[in-house]
């Protein structure tokens, strides 16, 4: 299957599907958080919030790691340029910020974003896979895409570059079909918004679900690395992005132990 980037032009502008994508999903994470801030009976004016906060954070959070990952300054100005991992810590950062000036609990806070998180990572996902961004390794599967107008395009002398192993006598400019990674990410992180949403009557103490959150987004990344097309080797055969995801699943996992059933209750804030 051959696929090409959705971008539009709205008068000088060019439209990508990528910040469609984005939009979209910080709106539906503040409408998750909103919908959970009902349930406690609770006012929603915290939600908006919350996403302006990340959004202000994500951006310069991503930008600085993709800037520090490729050694590329100029990135720091331009309209592209973000790397996940980056734009989460600085959106936690600035949440985390928001949450002690605005004096509410910071476990309140992580419990409430987690399955927003989750739901808003499957939506953008599906932004990189409008742009082609981040697919994966050459795959002979029923379901394997060509990316000939990708970011960058998914072809033969690319996909060296990255340590793909493919036969020799193909011509480097050859389109190949690959995994759609991205969309690997998005049918795994529904999932999880699925469980966390189900775990939120769960009883536990402020923060656990958090905990739930960053450990099933760090294995899920941490196994989706290895069908990516990437050559930032961190550790032996493995990718910076899956250093940092045994993180999430080590800090994940501490957060379920030291949020487990406290005798504390998951409301008190924003009354």
């Amino acid at each position: 299957m051959t696929v090409y980037p959705l971008i539009f032009k709205v008068g000088p502008l060019s439209v990508t599907g990528y910040g469609i994508m984005m939009v979209v999903a910080f709106l539906v994470a503040g409408w998750v958080m909103q919908q959970e801030l009902k349930r406690r009976g609770m006012g929603t004016d915290y939600a908006a919030e919350v996403v302006v906060w990340a959004v202000i954070g994500g951006i310069i959070g991503g930008k600085i790691w993709y800037a520090a990952l490729y050694r590329d300054l100029g990135s720091l100005f331009s309209r592209g340029g973000l790397v996940w991992y980056g734009g989460f810590i600085g959106g936690v950062l600035a949440v985390a910020f928001n949450s002690y000036r605005r004096r509410v609990p910071l476990r309140f806070t992580m419990e409430l974003t987690a399955p927003a998180l989750a739901v808003g990572y499957a939506i953008g996902r599906v932004g990189c896979f409008l742009v082609q961004d981040d697919y994966g390794l050459p795959t002979s599967l029923p379901w394997a895409m060509k990316f000939p107008q990708g970011w960058p395009p998914s072809t033969v002398e690319h996909l060296r570059t990255l340590g793909a192993d493919l036969p020799l006598d193909l011509p480097p400019g050859e389109v190949i079909a690959v995994h759609p990674t991205q969309l690997y990410e998005t049918a795994a992180m529904l999932a999880a918004f699925w469980l966390l949403w189900r775990l939120r009557r769960h009883r536990h103490a402020a923060g656990w679900l958090f905990g739930v959150y960053l450990a099933l987004a760090g294995l899920e990344r941490f196994l989706v690395e290895f069908l990516r097309a990437k050559d930032d080797r961190f550790f032996g055969d493995f990718t910076l992005a899956q250093s940092v995801a045994v993180c999430l699943v080590a800090i994940g996992s501490f957060v379920l132990w030291r949020c487990w059933d406290r005798g504390e209750t998951t409301t008190g804030a924003l009354r």
